[in-house]
């Protein structure tokens, strides 16, 4: 099978090198503010904790990250674009539910209008932010900037000559990588929460483990690999709660899998969380919280080596893997180190598909400031 091809080859560049690694003291200050924010709301109640959706703190964060990674100092207006495109989405999202009739979407309804002015909209933000940099040439070290260096063409002799993208195509790929840097590194936080919530034995072995590593001082990120467990309780929170619901392959021949005939074109849907329950391949405890099933990594957790397919695999592998995770294990150091959390008694579990797996109703939980780290 192939992937969907005809993307640029680029998109891994900057989630690879060790920009990564610079981009850690962004994403600590960022949540350091979050930090700030619910210590802020738990001093003033008596009981000296505070009851929070945890997702929508998740969410705001994550935003805020992806938007400096991908537009530099131009993260605010990043901040904009992203309020476009959730509403965008939502609309898109209605429209399943909708009965196929041929033009309907061409009719001036009032969803519609509305999508077309967000659309419009985005565009004319990503615009602003991009076109200066066209017309000066200082693209930025930013992965906007990343993508737009790598796109230029070059003559023999080594002058400049046009970018190998329109600006259409590059509002695409930003769009793209907003989208897959901040709702999978949001949901696996808040899913991660929910799990170290009701098995609050992992969430004290995580803490100790942070603070073992790092006391009260901020998670240094050379060292942010040396999280064994938290590792292993991030792949097990994908396995369990991945954010991506399936992934698509085509095929580039006639092909059997199992005793069912493919031909060639044929488009294949993979459904990601029937087959990370699958107690074939994970085992008669698929269905059950155990992290120490990564003990000896992803490939051997399973019996066989891709049973994890969270970020995919092969060259269609997730743009953002690396990125989600730095993000996702500085930001838990930091709230473990700070906070303890528990389920509020009001919550309601319901996972929902809304292209992404989220809870319905927002994940509230109990957090209570720790006065050391121990």
């Amino acid at each position: 099978m192939e992937h969907f091809s005809g993307m640029p080859n680029y998109r891994n560049i900057y989630f690879i090198l060790c920009s990564l690694q610079m981009m850690t003291k962004t994403m600590l200050d960022f949540a350091k503010s979050m930090a700030k924010e619910l210590e802020d709301q738990a001093s003033q109640n008596d009981n000296g904790e505070t009851k929070v959706d945890i997702n929508k703190f998740f969410s705001e964060l994550t935003v805020d990250n992806i938007s400096y990674a991908i537009f530099g100092s131009s993260y605010k207006l990043g901040n904009e674009v992203f309020q476009a495109q959730t509403e965008l989405l939502g609309i898109t999202m209605e429209t399943f539910l909708d009965v196929p009739i041929p033009g309907f979407k061409y009719l001036p309804t009032e969803r519609n209008q509305r999508k077309w002015m967000l659309e419009r909209k985005l565009k004319s933000l990503l615009t602003q932010i991009i076109q200066p940099r066209l017309a000066t040439s200082e693209y930025g070290n930013d992965l906007l900037g990343v993508m737009l260096d790598s796109c230029i063409e070059t003559k023999k002799g080594g002058k400049q000559e046009d970018l190998s993208l329109s600006l259409e195509e590059i509002i695409h790929e930003c769009k793209l990588f907003f989208f897959a840097g901040h709702e999978n590194t949001s949901l696996l936080l808040t899913w991660s929460v929910y799990l170290l919530s009701i098995y609050p034995e992992w969430q004290d072995r995580l803490r100790k483990e942070v603070c073992k590593e790092f006391g009260r001082e901020s998670p240094n990120p050379n060292a942010l690999n040396k999280l064994k467990e938290m590792t292993m309780v991030l792949f097990e929170t994908l396995r369990l709660y991945s954010p991506a619901l399936f992934m698509q392959r085509k095929t580039v021949t006639n092909m059997t899998v199992g005793s069912i005939k493919l031909p060639k074109g044929m488009a294949i849907v993979i459904p990601i969380p029937i087959m990370h329950r699958d107690k074939e391949v994970w085992g008669d405890d698929a269905d059950e919280f155990k992290p120490l099933r990564f003990k000896d990594g992803i490939t051997r957790a399973a019996k066989v080596p891709h049973g994890l397919l969270a970020f995919s695999m092969g060259p269609r592998s997730c743009i953002g893997q690396n990125f989600s995770m730095l993000e996702a294990k500085s930001t838990l150091a930091l709230m473990l180190q700070k906070f303890s959390f528990t389920l509020s008694p009001d919550y309601v579990h319901a996972p929902v598909d809304m292209f992404t797996l989220k809870p319905k109703f927002g994940l509230h939980v109990l957090v209570r400031p720790l006065d050391k780290c121990n």
